[in-house]
């Protein structure tokens, strides 16, 4: 059986190049972290230069062979399986040999823990060298390895203008590359249900469970609030197949995509996991175990591993304490402060600058995403440079290389990215045949929106390269990044073992004094979110639209009234910020009302 993990945070996927990387900057230390599975030229890239500087073996996958797309994610989540596993073994070693790595290490642990605790009484009393191994082997063990597929980026692909069959859609391939590799970890979907894709995990043996209750490959939903993830969770149940954790992510204080809830608040909901959590557990090992009898498969007696974890905007040790405290999760996501550690994730340095000098104001929900999801943002990218020096030269849009994104077929049957120079100069020839008939307020309006998308597929990878000094191919996109609001408060690059102490609450690298509480921050954003929104009734008042607004506020008023009760009797985590905080939530809850 696998060790438990040795911290309680872990690293999420970060757009396509962030975290690519990050298993073999950081795993062998203990710390889980998420890479994306998205975009294949550049796994294939990652995997030549990892192969190349760890010396393993590399043979290059052509477009031209079968299945590339699969068999290069494969090959790279090999190649990172074998350089942790080298890189554990190694840092295991030099345990053996030098004290000073064992005292490196423990630094880097959290507080209270078993292995913190027998490594130092293990130097305190001089013990032998066998008590150092027995140590090792009980307790040490390399961060997951986990991959990330955005379930509805799940393109069809086509040979010759024919389609292909439904398992070479992006994301079904992406699956059946993490199915077919040595990780045993796990793969996280995001951005919500897409039950043929779903139903595709049935045809894997390593998702089921073994006669010894283990899973070989595991499954983590993504989930914005409680009836989602038992939707979901059921759905999985009744195919034989366990969700071994629910990652809940805030529906605003985030990076990348912003996924708005109806005024549900990231307390609320965490609350109703907490109290429902066991009623998740019985109702789908219920599906599970008749599912796995039908299938005549292993029927585990007792229900599998279930974890709940959070993320989005959370930066203190005090926030992250609370989270696993009060609402028992098994582990907070630390996303955007990694983007300014160079030890964990793959970030150039312009943009690693950009990061560290950005205010409050600086970062914005855009509209620039082609899956026409509000975007996290922030102004200064060399993307947002490129692009707008095409649409000055009335050039605008990408020439969309990877096409991972073109998924709209108004014009086109085997789908356009709607960031692509193809989709957006058909767009605009529309337009300009109604410019007559337009106020130029309106036609400004229409042709800002149209050419507002960007390439993130070359945007979001960039970086990577850039980092690792790999030529970039093709039309300039420069670099895209999509932090959360939370990286205002993060000034300035630090190391590894300093980012860490900070969680834990033995250092602190925040400099900025006035910085929200993150549950506050959120409950901000769902404010101006339902400004923005009460605003668009006005050019659409539709009864349906007028109720889930009012459903909204209703949900965002049981929240504030939740949260006064909450901070009111806190008497451990933000005594000092109390009466602000309190404050706070009678002027948002003045304002809603």
């Amino acid at each position: 059986m696998k060790l438990k993990p040795l911290h309680s945070f872990h690293i999420p996927v970060m757009g396509l190049a962030y975290t690519i990387d990050s298993p073999i900057r950081v795993a062998q230390y203990g710390f889980s972290s998420t890479i994306s599975v998205m975009d294949d030229e550049l796994i294939e890239r990652m995997n030549k230069f990892y192969c190349e500087k760890f010396e393993l073996p590399y043979q290059e996958i052509t477009k031209k062979i079968e299945d590339f797309r699969a068999k290069r994610i494969t090959a790279y989540l090999n190649t990172l399986d074998t350089i942790v596993k080298g890189k554990f073994d190694n840092l295991k070693n030099s345990f053996i040999e030098s004290k000073k790595e064992v005292e490196d290490y423990i630094d880097m642990l959290p507080s209270v823990s078993e292995i913190r605790k027998n490594l130092q009484h293990h130097l305190d009393e001089k013990l032998s060298i066998d008590n150092l191994k027995s140590i090792l082997d009980q307790y040490l063990t390399p961060g997951d390895i986990d991959v990330n597929i955005m379930t509805k980026v799940d393109k069809e692909n086509y040979d010759k203008k024919v389609a292909l069959p439904v398992e070479y859609n992006d994301a079904h391939a992406a699956l059946r590359g993490f199915a077919n590799s040595t990780l045993h970890s796990s793969v996280v979907l995001s951005a919500g249900m897409n039950p043929r894709l779903f139903g595709y995990f049935e045809e894997f043996d390593a998702f089921y469970p073994t006669a010894n209750g283990d899973l070989q490959k595991k499954i983590i939903l993504k989930v914005s609030d409680f009836r989602s993830a038992l939707i979901q969770g059921n759905f999985l149940a009744k195919k034989g197949l366990w969700v071994s954790e629910y990652r809940i992510e805030s529906g605003l204080n985030c990076g990348g995509h912003a996924f708005a809830t109806e005024g549900y608040l990231m307390g609320a909901i965490l609350k109703e996991f907490k109290e429902r959590r066991e009623e998740l557990i019985a109702s789908t090992h219920d599906l599970l175990v008749k599912s796995l009898t039908q299938k005549e498969r292993y029927v585990p007696t007792t229900p599998l591993d279930l974890k709940v974890t959070a993320q989005g905007g959370v930066g203190t040790a005090a926030e992250h304490q609370f989270l696993l405290d009060i609402y028992a999760v098994d582990s907070v996501g630390w996303g955007s402060p990694f983007l300014l550690v160079p030890e964990a994730t793959s970030v150039d340095q312009q943009t690693r600058d950009l990061l560290a000098n950005a205010k409050e104001e600086d970062l914005y929900l855009s509209d620039i995403s082609p899956l026409g999801v509000p975007f996290n943002s922030v102004k200064g990218t060399t993307n947002e440079y490129f692009k707008s020096g095409r649409i000055e030269k009335n050039k605008a849009g990408s020439s969309c290389p990877r096409k991972y994104l073109a998924l709209n077929k108004e014009y086109d049957n085997e789908g356009l990215c709607t960031a692509s120079r193809k989709y957006q100069t058909i767009q605009i020839d529309a337009l300009m045949e109604q410019k007559d008939t337009m106020t130029k307020q309106d036609f400004d309006a229409k042709y800002d929106q149209i050419t507002g998308k960007a390439c993130l597929c070359i945007g979001l990878a960039n970086a990577s390269f850039l980092e690792h000094n790999l030529p970039i191919k093709g039309e300039s996109q420069g670099v895209a990044i999509c932090p959360g609001p939370n990286i205002a408060y993060f000034t300035k690059e630090v190391s590894l073992k300093r980012m860490v102490n900070h969680i834990y609450g033995r250092d602190n690298v925040i400099d900025t004094v006035e910085r929200p509480h993150f549950l506050i921050k959120e409950l901000r954003m769902y404010l101006d979110h339902y400004r923005k929104e009460l605003k668009a009734i006005e050019s659409d008042s539709a009864m349906p639209r007028i109720k889930k607004l009012a459903k909204t506020k209703q949900n965002m008023l049981d929240g504030i009234s939740y949260y006064q009760t909450l901070f009111a009797n806190d008497m451990t985590y933000f005594v000092q910020d109390k009466e602000s905080i309190l404050k706070e939530l009678k002027d948002i809850e003045l304002e809603l009302n």
